[in-house]
């Protein structure tokens, strides 16, 4: 099994293309790749996943928190540096897709001889008691398979916490809904702290059982595939945003100047129908700013940029821009 690992990367974009790239380039149907990285600040969503129903689009935009997809199922999972990401990458032989034991396994054992008391938990999770450190996911093609997962040895839970949380009472989706466990560091329960450095000598150690660990070097030619596949895919809107299935927004706010109620319907990331209600006072019509809401993107930078066209003032009241803004996203 070849390890693939170069930590100096932490563009969760590039990264899931280098996963992609594995899986469809190299010979993984002779031979087993192992990948580890590590992303900077970013949210990771499943594929079957409404990206907008998930994320604080707020707070990720505030903060410069990249959204990305996954070709994986499961639910979005925030990735920070003091997360480690796994994945083995192999032949599909018809036993090891949703055998997420197989996979898991090795890691637990790891964990088990830092004096962590780890288990698989339900499908696909590792847990320590009833706290989740670990999720895991796989994704099959054409007889390949990969199997991959988080290790939150010492992530910001903060962050995971405002980077997820979405109001309930904005939207009723028809898409498919994450179900989000209590999580926790694996540093809460190691009797000695671990840099990240460590833990993933640790953790090759004891998957390779001591042997000499062979390593894939990716080739020019390599990163030139995995930059376009970034490109294409990782990097793009229309995958991360408008692959999201048909929702129906519902976002009402209290201001003193009255509630202002808007009502959307999205499919694949684009607003196809809007209604503004509320018991504001305007001396303007607010159905024009509904009817150019219509036929745009459903994110923070496009919505601000039809709102930005107007006076808003005329039409609510006594409100600004992003006062407005926050409601709608």
């Amino acid at each position: 099994m070849k390890l693939i690992f170069h930590p100096e990367i932490r563009d969760a974009r590039i990264n899931l293309a280098v996963e992609e790239f594995i899986l469809n380039n190299l010979n993984v149907n002779e031979e087993d790749y192992f990948l580890f990285y590590i992303n900077g600040p970013s949210i990771i969503v499943g594929k079957n996943q409404n990206t907008n129903e998930e994320v604080n689009l707020k707070y990720v935009e505030d903060h410069s928190i990249h959204v990305v997809r996954r070709l994986s199922g499961g639910g979005a999972v925030y990735h920070d540096e003091g997360n480690l990401n796994f994945s083995f990458l192999t032949k599909d032989d018809g036993d090891s897709f949703n055998n997420y034991k197989k996979f898991t396994e090795p890691v637990v054992q790891a964990l088990h001889k830092l004096g962590v008391e780890a288990e698989l938990s339900g499908r696909n999770d590792i847990h320590v008691g009833t706290r989740k450190i670990s999720g895991n996911a796989q994704f099959t093609t054409r007889g390949r398979m990969f199997s991959h997962g988080t290790l939150m040895l010492d992530s910001n839970i903060e962050e995971v916490v405002n980077a997820l949380v979405v109001s309930e009472e904005k939207m009723r989706s028809k898409g498919i809904k994450s179900v989000r466990s209590r999580v926790a560091n694996i540093s809460e329960f190691l009797t000695e702290p671990l840099t990240m450095d460590q833990f993933v000598d640790h953790l090759l150690a004891s998957i390779y059982e001591g042997k000499e660990i062979e390593r894939y070097t990716l080739s020019e030619a390599d990163w030139e595939k995995v930059n376009a596949i970034s490109a294409e895919r990782y990097g793009n809107w229309d995958w991360n945003f408008g692959k999201s299935p048909k929702f129906d927004v519902i976002h009402k706010k209290r201001f003193p100047i009255g509630t202002i109620d808007f009502r959307l319907n999205v499919t694949k990331g684009i607003i196809q129908e809007a209604k503004i209600y509320g018991d504001f006072f305007g001396v303007a019509d607010a159905s024009e700013i509904a009817q150019a809401l219509e036929g745009k993107r459903y994110d923070r930078a496009s919505l601000r940029e039809v709102l930005s066209q107007y006076e808003l003032k005329k039409y609510f009241g006594a409100v600004e821009l992003d006062e407005v803004l926050d409601v709608l996203a």
